[in-house]
């Protein structure tokens, strides 16, 4: 039971000020999740601690994330750091002239004697450095020589924004599938048959499914279990706000939709142009599925511009992904349009200075444009540039225009990265001992900033 109570002090200090239908809509929606814990820790399996923090991130947060912090309504009687104290249901609220009511002192009796185990109190809250947006675009490279060499095939990309730019010539994938290198980049997960196949089929990990120490699903699956955190999740515990722009996401009616996914088991299989599940690796888990986390901040592309204007409604960390075609997929557009990189560095040309000129970016911003996928390589090319070995561009006021870091990376690096710009801790993989975090330099705190 100790274990238990363990599991719930987080979640419970989260909740403590919450009040009146807010909390019993939160109290709601966390059924699912609360299950899980009492189960997780009843049994003595799975991981009850990243249970906690999940529920801890849906009380606090109220299962919706803004675009900005949350603004607090205060109250006089609070020292203006409350919440207002709703009206008793039947009744009347007394006069706030009226004298409290001061009932006569009475023995404690020991049932109501104070606990010697220390009441648990909200833990601390993360914080960021002098970066407090960071935008992600993710494409698919058509090799590292193609894209920034002199030959280039994407001209915006290496005569436009590479000078602006640190270039990270050192980045590598984990594969050439899209789908891994994206769940990497969010979870820490590492790459499962499924996963490296794209997903083709939307299913479930088995019950037989186990998490190791370290955070890591084993097995085989595409829809990661309700204790697996993203950086979502994350995010959205340490009161960050976050958002996935997905291009093309629509319903079966054609109308522009929200955490768009196949149905379990069903398979995923886009038409030429149109919007695809592997480039949405947010749809992969539970975690934001089930709390309506998902639901919320899994958004069309289209809301992107409206979202830039102003600061205060722009997320703290922008996820954005084209369709296939547009990302510089070959062969995913139809017959006629831009196809490959072509495709890619057009829409590079159409959204970076969007960003880029973005008060949000301007005042403390990274955009980080790298690629998530690799085309597979021409017959004549080297087989040491293909198809992992893809660069990725860091652009922010903070760093040194032109430069270039030849230090080994890949989507763990980009998780942890931008993990310890916001002081959250590492999920999965992105733990690892070997994996290298940038977030000093951009943070300033390596010698010679």
């Amino acid at each position: 039971m100790k274990r238990l109570r363990g599991s719930f002090d987080a979640a419970i200090a989260a909740a403590a000020s919450l009040t009146g239908k807010r909390f019993g809509l939160l109290v709601a929606s966390s059924v699912v999740t609360t299950a899980a814990i009492v189960a997780s820790a009843m049994t003595g399996t799975g991981d009850s601690g990243a249970l906690a923090a999940l529920l801890g991130r849906s009380l606090a947060s109220g299962s919706a994330p803004a675009a900005s912090a949350p603004t607090v309504e205060s109250s006089p009687s609070a020292g203006g750091t409350g919440h207002s104290t709703p009206t008793p249901v039947g009744g009347s609220a007394t006069p706030s002239s009226a004298p409290p009511a001061v009932p006569p002192p009475t023995s404690p009796s020991p049932e109501s004697a104070p606990s010697s185990e220390p009441s648990p109190t909200a833990p601390s809250l993360p914080e960021a450095g002098r970066i407090k947006h960071v935008f992600v675009i993710s494409l698919t490279s058509p090799g590292y020589e193609a894209a920034f060499g002199e030959t280039t095939q994407m001209p915006y990309l290496a005569t436009q924004l590479r000078p602006k730019s640190e270039l990270l010539s050192g980045y590598a994938l984990l594969g050439d599938a899209t789908l891994p290198n994206g769940i990497a980049a969010v979870s820490g997960q590492p790459p499962n048959a499924s996963t490296q196949a794209d997903c083709s089929t939307y299913a479930e990990f088995p019950p037989s499914a186990k998490v190791d120490s370290t955070g890591v699903v084993t097995g085989t699956g595409c829809v990661y279990p309700v204790e697996t955190l993203t950086i979502s999740d994350q995010l959205a515990s340490g009161r960050f706000s976050w958002r996935a722009y997905i291009e093309g996401m629509v319903d079966e009616s054609g109308k522009a939709a929200s955490c768009i996914h196949p149905d379990a088991d069903a398979t995923d299989a886009p038409l030429p142009g149109a919007y695809a599940s592997t480039q949405n690796p947010f749809v992969h888990f539970h975690s934001l599925l089930d709390l309506g986390d998902c639901a919320t901040n899994d958004v069309t592309l289209e809301q992107l511009p409206t979202d830039l204007r102003k600061a205060g409604k722009t997320a703290n960390y922008s996820y954005i992904a084209p369709t296939p075609c547009d990302a510089g997929s070959a062969g995913q557009c139809p017959a006629g349009a831009a196809d490959g990189a072509a495709a890619a560095d057009a829409f590079l040309a159409k959204w970076v200075p969007q960003i880029l000129a973005s008060p949000a970016c301007k005042e403390d911003g990274l955009l980080i444009v790298t690629f998530g996928a690799a085309n597979a390589p021409p017959a004549e090319a080297a087989p040491s540039d293909y198809p992992l070995h893809v660069g990725t561009l860091l652009v922010s006021r903070f760093l040194g225009s032109g430069s270039t870091d030849a230090t080994s990376l890949d989507p763990y690096a980009l998780l942890r990265t931008t993990e310890d710009l916001f002081g959250l801790d590492h999920l999965g993989l992105a733990g690892g001992a070997q994996v290298k975090s940038l977030a000093p330099d951009l943070l300033g705190e390596t010698s010679g900033d």
